[in-house]
């Protein structure tokens, strides 16, 4: 049976559809196939933007020996991670428990019934044939041992996925979490751990969050020293903004240069923090420009957001984005010695062929010659080859950016980014929500039929109330309550949440992890986003719900806090609140008061303005002009100050910490 992959909306599956492999989608077909033929099926499984994925397609999957095997010996099943992470995550469980580590492209080799019994990543060509002959007269000559190897790995996977014990909220946990990452802190170069470095956004927001409420100052340290030092290396694309997926190194010189959507909103959101936090000019900077990046080069004619940009451009990593001296020289002819020494381009190189990734270790002293030459070598780098582009709308994804952008608009006073996530909003409720179910992506305005997971309702819904503040629109808000009001289908015993629904498709195991990887765990989104709600409208059950949410994913996160940035970042805004600002009013007087609360860093803190009693935003209600004037109304824990009608009075309400209250 041929390839059947040319029919997918999925633009790593339509890399693979001219493959001499017989691909087919996940699903029953495929399954029933590998009954009927008594075969194990190949599951291989990532993303547009992978870098090893696009080297075994290029060496095994368009080899015709190896499709051959493939082809007689199995059922071959292709499935995009970001389409579909709910069967991404119970299989990468296995290839972790399995060999001890994971990572994309996985290769796992299932029963008939889909329980894996042997796991992978990357293989060579040759390497692989041999898998493939070894797994092959394994089926033929000892299916019953196979078999039972794959329901053992399938019963022991399925015991260990117990929950947690839910962790006391309290700031006790919170200060032994800044503890513990202060102890794995490179204070060289920043971050955490060694190489391959990865932006630790969520752990960046918690540290810049916990200083903001209790005025320590190492947490303060990790996060700018980490942030400033990410700002100015390879990790950086110092022509164009936004960030690489990781570092290859510990010292953040040479990027695994895709760009993904998820890091560049969650670090657009950590950013706008620093400079709520610090107002230093470098955060300011990168935030300009990560959010005109994310605009720019990630928005879709429809309105969303594509999900990445690849790491490769002519099938070479990197060939975009580095430079040699002499292609410096032939771009910027006289300055190209001094742009060299700063953008540390250097006759060895720092990356590979004698290339150099462009770092700024330090600001040049004429920013108008500097800008002179970011333009002259942003043009050069246009006419190269560029990466592609997968223009997927994941709707978590652009939650996550709905969230950026409308925060650093109201941040910034920039409108057009503020549109840019109405836009999206819009486009993302019009297009993927489908007789009242949330679906997870589209592509080109056509919606997949994978169903949304638990993150893609948390962060969407954080992304529509962020919106709802920043605009004044009651519509978001209904939005975002009707979005977790159905993540009560996720629902677990504990408070906490399954990663799906409980009539989502039937996998070996169901998915639940309370771990904040790359971005957000469904459980930490949805918790953030209770919260919000709750802070928001007053509602009780809504908080309860949040602090509930928090609390059970909060045991690995005060254990493993370089995993649970977003568990501590949410329990950072209870503890502190929820912290809540009612402006009331129009005119100058009033934005003015607005733009004091905006710029405070204190976490969770909501902002709404509008007329008393506005309709459909509940924080306005029973808020009355003070003597004619406009005013900001202050709460905490929903106790109210007395309403101030100076910006600096408000400042200084936001500013307190606990150590100017104890």
């Amino acid at each position: 049976m041929p390839n059947r992959l040319a029919a997918a909306t999925s633009p790593y599956l339509l890399q693979h559809r001219d493959n001499p492999v017989h691909w087919q989608e996940w699903g029953d077909a495929a399954f029933a196939e590998a009954r009927r033929r008594n075969v194990p099926v190949l599951l291989s499984v990532g993303y547009a933007a992978c870098h090893w994925c696009h080297v075994m397609a290029h060496e095994s999957f368009e080899d015709d020996a190896v499709a051959a095997v493939l082809n007689e010996r199995f059922v071959s099943v292709k499935v995009d991670r970001e389409e579909r992470p709910d069967i991404d995550a119970v299989y990468m469980s296995a290839v972790t428990a399995t060999t001890g580590h994971g990572g994309w492209p996985m290769t796992v080799f299932l029963t008939p019934e889909g329980e894996p019994f042997f796991c992978g990543t990357y293989f060579p060509r040759d390497h692989f044939l041999s898998v493939l002959g070894a797994l092959d007269e394994a089926w033929r000559t000892r299916e019953e041992e196979v078999r039972a190897s794959g329901t053992h790995i399938a019963t022991s996977l399925a015991g260990a996925l117990r929950a947690p014990t839910p962790y006391a909220v309290e700031p006790a946990a919170l200060a032994g979490a800044v503890d513990i990452l202060a102890r794995q802190f490179d204070r060289t170069a920043g971050g955490f751990g060694g190489a391959p470095k990865f932006p630790p956004s969520m752990v960046l927001e918690f540290l810049l969050r916990h200083h903001a409420r209790t005025g320590e100052d190492s947490s303060l340290e990790m996060a700018t020293r980490t942030l400033e030092a990410m700002a100015r290396s390879g990790l950086y694309d110092q022509l164009a903004g936004g960030f690489a997926r990781y570092a290859v190194d510990a010292r953040w010189v040479v990027p695994h240069f895709e760009k993904m959507l998820y890091d560049n909103a969650l670090l657009l959101r950590a950013c706008t923090t620093w400079w709520k936090v610090t107002r230093d000019p470098l955060a300011e900077r990168v935030v300009r420009e990560t959010a005109d990046f994310i605009v720019r080069d990630l928005g879709t004619a429809e309105g969303g957001f594509a999900s990445s940009l690849d790491a490769d451009a002519d099938g070479v990593e990197g060939l975009t984005y580095a430079w040699t001296p002499q292609q410096l020289r032939e771009v910027l002819g006289d300055d190209a010695e001094q742009a060299a020494e700063l953008l540390v381009v250097t006759p060895e190189g720092t990356f590979e062929h004698g290339a150099s990734t462009l770092q700024l270790p330090a600001d040049p002293e004429d920013s108008a010659w500097f800008e002179s030459v970011r333009s002259r070598l942003s043009a050069a780098r246009a006419r190269r080859p560029q990466p592609g582009r997968d223009d997927k709308v994941v709707t978590s994804w652009n939650g996550l950016a709905v969230a950026a952008l409308a925060d650093a608009g109201a941040t910034f006073d920039r409108p057009d980014w503020v549109g840019a996530a109405t836009r999206c909003a819009t486009h993302v409720l019009d297009v993927h929500v489908v007789d009242g179910r949330l679906r997870r992506a589209s592509r080109l305005g056509e919606v997949g039929s994978a169903r949304a997971v638990a993150d893609d309702h948390g962060n969407l819904a954080e992304g529509l109330l962020v919106l709802h503040q920043v605009t004044g629109g009651p519509h978001w808000l209904e939005a975002a309550r009707d979005l977790l009001s159905a993540a009560g289908d996720f629902a677990a015993d504990d408070g906490g949440f399954h990663d799906t629904a409980g009539d989502a498709e039937t996998l070996y195991l169901r998915p639940r992890s309370a771990a904040d990887n790359a971005e957000p765990a469904g459980q930490s989104s949805l918790a953030g986003a209770l919260v919000m709600l709750g802070a928001l409208t007053g509602d009780p059950d809504s908080l309860e719900a949040g602090a509930r949410a928090t609390a059970a994913g909060l045991g690995l996160a005060v254990r493993e806090p370089r995993f649970g940035g977003w568990s501590l970042a949410v329990a950072e805004a209870l503890v502190a609140g929820p912290r809540q600002v009612a402006v009331v009013g129009s005119g100058p007087a009033a934005e003015a008061l607005e733009r004091a609360a905006r710029q405070s860093p204190a976490p969770g803190l909501v902002v709404v303005r509008g007329e008393p009693d506005a309709p459909g935003v509940p924080l306005l209600a029973g808020r009355p002009l003070v003597a004619g004037a406009p005013a900001a109304y202050v709460c905490r824990h929903m106790v109210c100050e007395l309403p101030t009608t100076s910006p600096s009075g408000l400042v200084e309400q936001l500013g307190r910490t606990e150590a100017d209250t104890a």
